[in-house]
């Protein structure tokens, strides 16, 4: 969900809220259901009936609901202290009804842990309860473009038990995630929300975190349907995008959520997409969701993102969020009234929606909060951050000797990543939960850089080790050394000394505004002599569009390079959004190359621990890339037209025209021949491993195995990724290749395992299909495929060819 209630709402919206609060809402009595129901009541209530299906149960609860009952029941209610939590003020719920035992249905924001969610302080009043920083707190996880980093769906189905205990701990019942959007443009603002460029890769991992979540009773929401890949303009911005583009890239992760995740809700966003906007758009809506695909669950609205009563109901929307301001009983009855909308559009929409909930167990457990473990969650965060940072060069710098006396930890003083824990939205002095957007969780615990720094040491045995914090100010010139004032001088003299350098930088983002730069606050017109999504690039408030007067340079990378130039082994530590340009001068062979560079993108609340484990060997990194890190003016934003991005006016409304096609990440760097500064897929770890004798065969039910042996050939432990990607024929005029299949093996120094990854041509990511505009259904081309395997999409090694 989504939206961020700053300058972005409207002043209509922001008067129907508070006229809404003043009236009150239903005269009802409001409570939940007690959590085993009497004999008397399933006999006057027969919906409560627990062996019965989830079906049935609904069946048999909307037709005895009386109409003022069900359109009550169809949007959010008015902010206000909740009947069954005294101490909670909410604001993301809809109020249960104690005649029918329908419990208030309570739901929480998302994807990076339980964020914003419907229990902030009684104190708080109108939109504050939408963001104010006394939510309930929870685990801040790593991000969950991090979780992908992983590669490996039980960290994902980690990160979602953590997310639905704490559901449960907190009496929560919706999940709102996961982000399934693609990081099409590495200046989204929301990239580190989602799972990075690949359709597969987010499907796999996003089916994995959903299954964990709804496995704990919580319903997940797959969000946001569809084409919600930027920040500009996106509660107004039309999106054209070709059919088979649609369905092979935006719509993918959403099929086999679907499909193989059984998610129980999707939300539509706030975009247009092909002259609908979402929320009204029955093709996708309908017939897509629904009809192709086989969706059961309902569909919110994002926050404030419909705009209509009859077609958003008619589209196959089913719950308006997070007031009724277009599904108010007046405009309900009126649009009744006139034909536009059935009781029947009505009941399908709360049939829909009270079957999840039955199927969730919702109807059948109190509304009661219960202490959530903060160690043992802590610790499960710990490790999803331990598996998912990308180790991207490394001089044999890494990992750090245990001995050292003295450390140095450098970053910028405008910038947070070497002073605090980083999760989105985090800015100097409000580590988390500060007005990120979405992604805000308010963290059980942080865990600084320094501090977690002398942790790992101290746990290894080292007591005496210094380690110090110098900042830096955006000119180079002045900065402090442990709070007290330093000169530039005195910063790089005190690398020179140090035993181990730790330079600490990255990009940070959050939803209501890209990574980007604008002429003027109407998002249309990028200023390119500013934009740089590079390490000196930022915005002070990086929730609002940044035009020129407001954008900064922090000049880290001149930092960088003299830090460099006075100590050889600087070990740069980044913590980003998603992908951002890199300087050729700090890469292997560049005249300021760091000694090594880890990526650790928003590690969350046990961030100094993760990034000081994996910096000296306690952890060995085992990440890869999920999206393409380009070089400095040789990415997919550097040839890109206004067109697609960050849009033009048409007819008076913002249009972005997906002209890239298929061309998306890899696949765009694959096409154009270009060489990015790491690929997608890649990584590098402690020890060294090598994947061989790779083979294609004929498995059962018509599906193929293709096997290779992995060995680890280094002296330490470690984990690789085989990773399967497949080149379809010629004749399918798509990008050169695709991933198809990856799977995650751990192995001891010099072990050996034989690695087996299925190619299912019937899966829900029709690894060897293309969509048929024409037919409406998936097509497989006649021809000759060739299979690779590998560590990364530009380290592969041919396996066979399959023909069809």
């Amino acid at each position: 969900m989504s939206v961020k209630f700053t300058q972005r709402r409207t002043a209509a919206a922001a008067s129907f809220i508070f006229i809404l609060a003043a009236c009150g809402g239903s005269d009802s009595p409001n409570t939940t259901a007690a959590s085993t129901p009497a004999p008397t009541q399933t006999s006057t209530m027969p919906w409560m009936n627990t062996s019965l299906s989830p079906e049935a149960r609904a069946a048999l609860l909307v037709p005895a609901m009386a109409l003022a009952d069900k359109e009550e029941q169809l949007a959010g209610s008015n902010p206000g202290i909740l009947p069954e939590l005294p101490q909670c003020y909410g604001a993301r719920h809809i109020l249960g009804l104690t005649k029918y035992a329908i419990p208030t249905l309570r739901i929480t924001n998302g994807p990076v842990g339980i964020g914003q969610n419907d229990c902030v302080s009684p104190s708080v009043s109108g939109f504050a309860a939408y963001t104010d920083s006394s939510s309930a707190k929870a685990t801040a996880l790593p991000s969950a473009i991090a979780m992908a980093a992983s590669f490996d769906p039980s960290v994902a189905t980690q990160f979602g038990n953590v997310v639905g205990v704490e559901g449960g701990n907190l009496a929560l019942h919706v999940f709102e995630a996961p982000g399934m959007n693609l990081a099409r443009l590495p200046v989204g603002g929301r990239n580190f929300e989602y799972m990075g460029e690949d359709p597969y890769l987010t499907g796999t991992m996003g089916v994995a975190e959903i299954q964990a979540v709804q496995a704990h009773g919580m319903i997940a929401m797959a969000k946001h349907l569809v084409a919600n890949e930027q920040e500009t303009n996106r509660m107004t911005i039309q999106e054209s995008i070709d059919d088979q583009t649609l369905h092979e890239l935006y719509m993918l992760p959403f099929e086999m959520a679907v499909k193989a995740g059984n998610v129980g809700a999707v939300m539509c966003s706030y975009n247009s997409v092909n002259g609908f906007s979402m929320c009204e758009q029955k093709h996708i809506l309908s017939d897509v969701l629904r009809g192709q695909w086989g969706f059961k669950g309902y569909v919110q609205s994002d926050f404030f993102a419909a705009h209509s009563t009859a077609p958003t109901l008619l589209a196959g929307m089913d719950n308006e969020m997070p007031l009724p301001q277009n599904w108010s009983p007046a405009n309900l009855n009126a649009a009744l009234a006139s034909g536009q909308i059935q009781t029947s559009d009505i009941d399908n929409a709360l049939l829909r929606r009270y079957t999840q909930m039955f199927r969730a167990g919702i109807f059948d457990r109190p509304i009661a909060q219960t202490a959530i473990n903060a160690t043992a969650d802590g610790a499960v965060a710990k490790q999803i951050g331990e598996q998912s940072a990308v180790l991207l060069q490394n001089n044999g710098t890494l990992p750090l000797k245990k001995t050292v006396r003295n450390v140095l930890v450098v970053g910028k003083t405008t910038q947070v990543y070497a002073q605090q824990a980083v999760a989105g939205g985090s800015s100097v002095g409000h580590p988390m939960g500060s007005g990120g957007g979405s992604s805000d969780v308010v963290a059980l615990y942080t865990v600084t850089p320094v501090q977690g720094i002398k942790d790992t040491l101290a746990n290894l045995g080292n007591t005496g080790a210094q380690v110090h914090l110098a900042l830096v100010d955006d000119n180079n010139s002045t900065g402090t050394i442990d709070g007290a004032a330093a000169t530039i001088s005195d910063v790089t003299s005190a690398a020179t000394g140090a035993d181990a350098v730790i330079f600490m930088a990255g990009s940070m983002s959050e939803e209501g505004a890209d990574q980007a730069t604008f002429t003027d606050s109407t998002g249309l017109t990028l200023d390119t002599g500013k934009y740089l999504n590079t390490l000196d690039w930022y915005s002070p408030k990086s929730s609002s569009i940044t035009t020129s007067s407001t954008a900064k340079n922090s000049n880290t990378l001149a930092l960088l390079q003299t830090i460099v130039a006075a100590n050889s082994n600087t070990v740069l530590v980044l913590k980003d959004s998603a992908a951002e340009a890199l300087d050729p001068s700090i890469l292997t062979g560049g005249t300021s190359a760091a000694s090594a560079i880890l990526e650790t993108w928003f590690p969350g609340q046990e961030d100094g621990h993760i990034v000081a484990d994996l910096l000296w060997g306690v952890a060995n990194p085992s990440g890869k890339l999920p999206v393409t890190f380009p070089q400095v003016g040789q990415g997919f934003m550097d040839s890109i037209t206004a067109y697609q991005y960050p849009g033009v006016s048409i007819n008076g409304s913002a249009t972005v025209t997906y002209s890239e096609a298929l061309n998306v990440g890899y696949r765009w760097y694959d096409a154009m021949g270009k060489t990015p500064a790491f690929p997608f897929g890649y990584g590098l770890s402690y020890t060294t491993f090598t994947i061989s004798n790779p083979t294609v065969s004929t498995g059962a039910n018509g599906t193929y195995t293709v096997s290779a042996v992995v060995k680890n050939t280094g002296s330490v432990a470690g984990a690789e990724v085989p990773q399967v990607y497949v080149a379809l024929p010629t004749s399918a005029g798509e990008p050169p290749k695709r991933l198809v299949g990856f799977q995650k093996v751990s192995l001891n120094a010099g072990a050996t395992q034989t690695v087996s990854i299925t190619i299912d041509p019937a899966a829900p990511n029709h690894p060897l299909s293309t969509w048929s505009k024409d037919a409406q259904q998936w097509t497989t081309p006649k021809g000759s495929y060739s299979v690779y395997i590998g560590n990364s999409s530009r380290s592969l090694t041919l396996a066979g060819t399959i023909t069809k």
